[in-house]
This record gives C-alpha cells, structure tokens and sequence, in this order.
C-alpha cells in the first residue's frame, strides 16, 4: 500500500505589541485535507518573568520538540503525542521564568475548556493542569507535569508524566514517560514512553549542509494487567537539511518497524496504522 499526502501546511504570526503585550495566530491550511485554527491568543506580561495567556494555546503538557512538525525528528510523532490528547485547547494560560541559583526554571499553570480546539462550550467542570521545568534546551533539561481533563460524564482522563533530555551542538537524547488514567469505566488507561536521540553531521553540498541520523524507540500499552507493551515501534531515518537565517529545508527517510504483541482500539482505523512502512518526508520552514 502507498499514498501521497501534504500532511501539514501551517501559517502564522507572532509578536510584541508593546513590552507588556503580545499576540500569536496560527492556522492549519491543511492537516490531512483539513483546515483548522491552532494558535488564537493574546498574552500580558505585568512583570518580568510573568506571561498571562488567553485565548486558543497549548496546554501544559506536551512538549513542542514531539508535537511540532518543524521541531520532531521524525514525519511521525511519538505515540505519546499522537493519541494522548490534542495539543491545543480554548481557555488561559500562565508561565513565570526564574532561576533557582544557577538553574533556568519555569512554572505554567492552565485552566481550559477541556473540549480541544474551536469548540467553546459551556461546562460544569474546566480541564487544568500544570508543569515545572528545569534547565534550558541546551545541556539538561527536565519537567513534571500533570493535567485533569474531564470533557464529559464519559471521559474524564488524568495524565501525568516526567521527561528528561541533554542536548550539545551536534547531539541529543530525549525520553519521555507519560500515564492517561480513566477516571471513568468508559476508557481504557494508556501508559507510553519514548527514547530518543539524533546526531548532525556538517557536510558540503549543493542541496545539504547537514546529515542528521535519528533513531527512536516508543511503546504504547492500553492493557496494564497483561505482561508487556501491547505494540513497541523501533524508527530509524536520515535527514537531509539546509538551514539559514529565517529559513530551513529537510528531506527525511524513516523506516517504521512494528511489535504488536496485543491490538489496541487506537489503530483500528485502517490496517496501515500499526504496519511497518518507509516514509519520504520533505519539509520547509520559513
């Protein structure tokens, strides 16, 4: 089986109005044919280190580097990124940077609608969460999060999770474990984790300038009473790159290879969800 697809073609703008305001719009022009508003926000920032976000952002759960199609290391994102929960939901959000001594730290709590994006309904029960972060993204970097999420007397999920990561100039290695557990007999619990890591290679090329091999690991298990992960995923690929100033190119190859000990719900939809396959991915930041 083979297909063609432009999976993702994103647009947006992002700025300070004045010290103390700033505002971000994003839109999706197509995610699978589709078109979608992802970033719709405004931000104040009353003192230094503070932010007050409100409007349509990301919640405080995922990190970018796994969820950002310009930020992965791979055309597919992890399982943790793809079927946990959407990225992106309507309601406020704050951060406050500070160092605690030498260490750059941040703190973001988020109260949201818990419906996911372009949808403001009225509710009983808002979704919040938050997480901490210590470390920048060069060197040691590592957060703890947690995040209630109740959408309806059917789904009412809480997740939380740790992440640790080390980045030098040419090289790094990312691992992530994350728990959703049903607060409902409705759902299943999920338990997934990823390993991770990549290393830029300087080349000379007309078309290159780098050649990044990555490689990953990531499991998903939906049936924690029975040994083992029900289906582990082993990626491998190259990129090809270009980079300048305010623009970027990627060309990668990644080979997928499936271990499904238990079938899970979550890749029901077409047989080609849990089967190994190549992929071309060409992408172009700007």
């Amino acid at each position: 089986m083979s297909r063609f697809s432009v999976r993702n073609s994103r647009i947006g703008v992002a700025g300070n109005i004045n010290p103390y305001s700033a505002y971000k719009v994003q839109i999706e022009l197509s995610n699978e044919g589709k078109f979608s508003v992802l970033d719709l926000f405004g931000t104040l920032k009353p003192l230094d280190g503070l932010s007050l976000s409100l409007g349509q952002t990301s919640i405080p759960l995922f990190n970018n580097y796994i969820v950002a199609p310009n930020a992965m290391m791979f055309a597919n994102r992890t399982f943790l990124g793809k079927y946990f929960l959407s990225t992106r939901d309507l309601g406020f959000l704050a951060k406050y940077d500070f160092r605690i001594g030498v260490i750059p730290s941040k703190l973001e709590f988020g109260v949201f609608n818990g419906n996911a994006i372009n949808d403001p309904v009225w509710k009983k029960n808002l979704s919040y969460g938050g997480r901490v972060e210590l470390g920048n993204m060069q060197g040691f970097r590592m957060t703890a999060k947690i995040y209630d999420y109740e959408k309806d007397e059917t789904t009412h999920f809480l997740f939380y999770g740790t992440d640790l990561r080390y980045e030098q100039k040419n090289w790094k290695v990312e691992t992530e474990i994350m728990k959703r557990e049903s607060k409902t007999e409705f759902h299943t619990d999920l338990l997934s984790y990823y390993l991770q890591g990549a290393y830029t290679i300087p080349v000379k090329t007309k078309m290159f300038e780098f050649v990044r091999p990555a490689i990953r690991w990531d499991a998903i298990d939906d049936q924690p009473k029975v040994g083992g992960f029900d289906v582990n995923r082993l990626t491998s690929g190259f990129g090809f790159g270009f980079k300048k100033e305010h623009f970027t190119s990627i060309l990668r190859l990644d080979y997928e290879w499936y271990i499904v000990n238990h079938e899970i719900d979550i890749f029901s939809t077409n047989d080609e969800m849990a089967s190994n396959k190549f992929t071309v991915e060409l992408l172009f930041t700007f």
